[in-house]
């Protein structure tokens, strides 16, 4: 049994809806820079800034980062000229990434109308991180960047790449030096105007992760985290305060962002908590899954609830229903282990089947429980439900239903817990020193929040923040990675900076429509 979602063929190659109205409409004479002065925009940030969506960064997305589309505006009212990283080395515009002959990222996700759902398309990445350019850009988004990355010696070095790998592959591709920081190149373009989305790897990374990393609260020393730990608030704050001082330090005005909130982004949204049915049980014949299911209570499910209850923890299972959706099995490290009774309750249960499992089930449940509502399931989890775990014994070895996921699978209540106090750490600070500088803010945690339900944008049509069907093609903001936007989403995160700008900067600049941007690649086959 495999459980996937199954994705049609569909093409939304350009959305033809209605042209936006405003109260007031703009023309060219009307266009203003308010306050601000375009004439040399620096974007600093992470992938959210490099224009990455579809798991990469490739040659035809990337004219859709949100920078680019902002700059493209900004020059309506003197913005000057607006640089990107080179991706001409990109000859296939599939993205990815080779360090020597080493794939070191994979191809961009397309949906692949012959086989089903999302996957990488074929071929071999072109672009390469030993393909040294040298150069400072306009747009200085670095994927995976935490916020203290971007004052790092040494983190666009290619000797510390290959030697080390504490490196950043893309950065490596572009620093002017083997030392030079990122914010150090940023400034060398003397900006007289920039925007800093930064902020969200610092605990996107743990969350992505399925919270295999560390809270790293307490811990000054950044050089010790793990490429997935949680950033001490201490340490980003520091960070965050001194990239804003280095900024704003020659009189330059910006915008500066929130970061989003887990359950805004469909990577954790989209995959339920109970998938398991009868007919997904069954490979889809109900009267299979039926049977099965009669099985797995009498087998597994039954005697372990019952020795749990024996030490008062019986609530950690329930029975599996035929008729209902039934919730997925999964291991909490934040639950007390019961390895050590479960074997010994099996071994003296007189059930030969349970006295023979007896040392597998105290290895592997002794931390178990069903997910519940308050669990998220990472998108790449998807793939993995129903799949036989590695090093197991058939049949108690099918990740979620005989074998509990894993940590790197879910992200549980307590995990959630220590992301969403981070988050709102974070996002103060930001809004703290944005305020001590006199800089706007574009609270886009706030507008994903909105985008869950849906928001309307300018062209009419209501936008959500979900994950592509076919249903949804037109209107679904987020790649196929499940984090990033796609180009539509990214031209609604551009127009929300415009709002700010108009806003705070008095600044007359006309919007985007987002509904002219494409939407997910949709190929006959991955070729």
């Amino acid at each position: 049994m495999k459980n996937k979602f199954i994705y049609l063929a569909v093409l939304a190659a350009v959305f033809a809806g209605c042209q936006p109205e405003f109260e007031n409409e703009v023309n060219d004479s009307s266009y203003s820079a308010g306050e601000a002065d375009f004439s040399s925009y620096v974007a600093i940030g992470n992938s959210l800034t490099a224009g990455y969506m579809d798991g990469t960064v490739f040659k035809s997305g990337q004219q859709y980062s949100y920078p680019n589309i902002l700059a493209k505006q900004f020059a309506l009212v003197g913005g000057g000229e607006f640089t990107q990283p080179s991706y001409e080395d990109d000859l296939n515009n599939a993205g990815g990434m080779i360090l020597g002959s080493t794939k070191i990222f994979d191809t961009r996700l397309i949906i692949n109308s012959a086989s089903g759902g999302p996957g990488p398309i074929a071929g071999t990445p072109t672009i390469s991180a030993g393909n040294l350019q040298q150069k400072a850009y306009n747009n200085m988004g670095i994927p995976g960047a935490k916020v203290f990355h971007l004052l790092s010696p040494g983190y666009g070095s290619l000797d510390v790449l290959t030697s080390t790998g504490k490196a950043n592959p893309y950065f490596v591709r572009q620093a002017t030096s083997p030392t030079a920081t990122v914010l150090e190149d940023a400034l060398s373009k003397n900006p007289t105007f920039f925007t800093n989305w930064i902020g969200s790897n610092d605990v996107l990374a743990f969350a992505t992760s399925g919270g295999v990393g560390v809270n790293q609260a307490g811990n000054f020393d950044a050089k010790t985290y793990g490429n997935n730990d949680i950033t001490d608030p201490q340490v980003f704050a520091g960070a965050y305060s001194n990239i804003t001082n280095a900024l704003t330090a020659n009189g330059a005005k910006g915008v500066v962002a929130t970061i989003p909130s887990v359950t805004s982004v469909p990577f954790f949204t989209t995959v339920p908590y109970n998938p398991l049915t009868a007919s997904v049980i069954g490979g889809g014949n109900e009267q299979v899954g039926q049977a099965t299911i009669a099985a797995l209570n009498q087998q597994l499910y039954g005697p372990l609830k019952q020795i749990l209850t024996a030490f008062g923890q019986g609530g950690r299972l329930n029975l599996l229903s035929a008729t209902e959706a039934n919730p997925l099995l999964i291991k909490d490290e934040s639950l007390a282990d019961l390895g050590a009774q479960i074997t010994a309750a099996a071994a003296g249960s007189g059930n030969p089947q349970l006295v023979a499992l007896a040392p597998y089930l105290g290895a592997n449940y002794g931390q178990v429980r069903q997910a519940t509502a308050q669990d998220l399931v990472l998108l790449t989890t998807r793939t993995a439900i129903g799949t036989n775990a590695p090093n197991t014994i058939d049949p108690l070895n099918k990740y979620g239903v005989t074998f509990p996921l894993q940590d790197q699978h879910i992200l549980t209540a307590s995990e959630i817990a220590m992301v969403n106090e981070a988050t709102t750490s974070f996002n103060n600070t930001i809004k703290t020193i944005a305020a001590s500088k006199n800089l706007a803010v574009a609270d886009m945690n706030a507008v994903l929040a909105q985008l869950v339900t849906g928001l309307m944008s300018e062209d009419g049509q209501i936008y959500k923040a979900g994950y592509f069907s076919p249903a949804t093609a037109n209107t679904v903001v987020f790649s196929l990675d499940g984090v990033h936007p796609n180009a539509r989403g990214y031209a609604f995160v551009a127009n929300e900076f415009i709002k700010v700008i108009n806003s705070y900067y008095k600044a007359h600049l006309p919007l985007v429509i987002p509904g002219t941007y494409p939407g997910a690649t949709v190929l006959t086959s991955n070729n």
